[in-house]
């Protein structure tokens, strides 16, 4: 009898935590949704092409969220900006992958060595996290203090994506 209480209370303590689950697992919506983040993104890294310091550049990303809501791949980006290192990076292993719980992965970027100037970079693939949003108008994310493989990090990462929502 013993036994048996043990495995009801078992299966209920099971059933509670899958439900509990289920329901903190976020969205991206609406499905389908292409987007292209708004102008006035910012990211700001580190790398060894330069020496380290941090550089900040304007970025915007362009992506569609997954049929099920349960991801957006980020298909291209552009970085522009006036410090001329804005103007080399060439990223990698697209697409990222945007999860909606707060990851970015496969991010990855190279920048060629421009002898004796400049050292090449090679950065990722790698993992970051960040923090998403709702704002007006769409979805925010941004990021703070992320390393990437090959010696650099996203010191900030700040967009918003029109038209696309989380949900909880």
């Amino acid at each position: 009898m013993k036994s048996l209480k043990t495995l009801v209370s078992l299966t209920a303590l099971a059933v509670c935590m899958g439900a509990a689950s289920m329901a903190s697992a976020q969205s991206f919506s609406p499905a389908n949704q292409s987007f292209t983040t708004n102008s006035g993104g910012t990211i700001t890294v580190k790398s060894p092409s330069s020496f380290g310091a941090a550089v900040t550049c304007n970025i915007s990303f362009t992506g569609k969220v997954r049929a099920d809501g349960s991801a957006a791949d980020i298909t291209a980006a552009t970085v522009s900006g006036s410090n001329q290192l804005c103007s080399l990076p060439h990223l990698t292993n697209l697409p990222w992958v945007l999860s909606p719980a707060g990851t970015v992965t496969n991010v990855g970027y190279t920048i060629a060595a421009i002898p004796p100037l400049i050292p090449a970079t090679n950065c990722g693939p790698s993992t970051i996290a960040v923090a998403l949003s709702n704002v007006t108008g769409g979805a925010a994310l941004s990021a703070t203090n992320q390393p990437l493989s090959g010696s650099c990090t996203v010191v900030t990462l700040s967009v918003t994506a029109p038209g696309v929502s989380i949900v909880p």
